[in-house]
């Protein structure tokens, strides 16, 4: 019988009796470079946008709301296939909260008095941040 976690060879990890094939180190990297281009472009391009501070805020504060969100809904959907216990309360919680985030971006990009080709700068790089930030939690949990 297998246990909780073990390695079978060197690329393939069981975690509770499912067999998942360890992530290349290219994916691993490009998962990082993914999530590091996308979130320094979204700073810069706050840093360089006229708008107020409080607006710079705003979107940070979603970038980050985001993050969290679609990390916490990545592992709970993880965890379900694995059969570790997830409650239905948190499983919709963290769907809420990643469709909340999303809407909050919508909406701010809507009203904000920017560019068309702003709003798309702001609404691309936000989404290579969500994929990106799920594709590495993936990545270090398929690691272990």
């Amino acid at each position: 019988m297998l246990d909780i976690e073990e390695k079978k060879d060197s690329n393939t990890v069981v975690n509770h009796g499912t067999s998942v094939n360890a992530p290349s180190k290219v994916f691993i990297a490009a998962g990082w470079i993914a999530l590091g281009v996308g979130f320094i472009a979204f700073l810069i391009g706050l840093y360089n946008a006229e708008m107020q501070l409080n607006e710079k805020g705003y979107y940070l504060t979603v970038l980050l709301y985001g993050l969290f969100a679609s990390v916490s809904l990545q592992k709970s959907v993880r965890d379900r296939l694995e059969g570790i216990a997830v409650t239905d309360m948190y499983f919709g919680i963290c769907w809420f909260a990643l469709i909340s985030a999303i809407a909050l971006l919508v909406v701010g990009l809507f009203n904000a008095d920017l560019e068309l080709s702003e709003k798309g700068f702001y609404g691309m790089s936000y989404t290579l941040v969500m994929f990106a930030s799920i594709a590495v939690q993936k990545n270090v949990r398929d690691a272990q």
